[in-house]
């Protein structure tokens, strides 16, 4: 049975498959057309040079992080629900993003979960300067808590590590802190609660 016609989309999904597990560095034009089982002319004629297509999966990247819809019942529910997606989306794409970060088109990159945030401020009731700095605080949040995500996971092993600093008796009459502190941390509940205390806290009436 012939193989239907290869597609620029199919060429850049392959290519986007090839970043995220290996980096950029691995995007050969050679090994994109072995993955698709087609002659390397094939993959020139649908997307050009190596820096074309290097440029074609950023603005792809551009546009797929652009495709967050909010949901809940209130803004802070659907602030979180935003903060939720982007990290998610960070996450999966490391590499991707670096490459937007890289070819300075992250702050476009970031604009249309900027845009669902300021909607769900303004909901709320937040104006001017406070409904601006609810957004970037919330964005600073996501994306730092991102970096230290990853940062923590490749890092050298540590010895001792956190968990083995805090024995049993470390806080006399407060055992159970001591073994919530000896366990290793989830960064999705830890995520959660940072974001919506901090929505809870930006969303609610000015503090006096």
């Amino acid at each position: 049975m012939a193989r239907s016609p290869l597609t620029r989309d199919e060429v850049l999904e392959a290519a986007a498959a090839l970043v995220k597990q290996h980096g950029p560095a691995a995007l050969t034009m050679r090994k994109l057309a072995a993955e698709l089982g087609t002659a390397v002319t094939s993959i020139y004629w649908h997307v050009g040079n190596r820096e074309s297509l290097l440029d074609a999966l950023v603005e792809r990247t551009v546009q797929d992080m652009g495709a967050i819809s909010p949901t809940g019942r209130t803004p802070a529910e659907r602030v979180v629900s935003v903060a939720r997606r982007l990290r998610r989306e960070l996450r999966e794409r490391p590499h991707l993003i670096a490459m937007v970060h890289e070819r300075g088109l992250t702050e476009r990159m970031f604009l249309p979960a900027q845009q669902a945030l300021v909607h769900e401020v303004r909901a709320a009731g937040l104006h001017g300067t406070r409904a601006a700095d609810a957004v970037r605080a919330i964005q600073f949040q996501i994306v730092g808590f991102v970096l230290v995500e990853r940062n923590r996971e490749r890092s050298p092993v540590q010895s001792p590590a956190e968990t083995d600093l805090w024995e049993p008796g470390a806080l006399p009459g407060d055992p159970s802190l001591s073994r919530a502190l000896s366990r290793p941390p989830d960064p999705e509940r830890l995520f959660l609660l940072s974001v919506r205390a901090l929505a809870t806290a930006l969303l609610g009436p000015p503090s006096r």
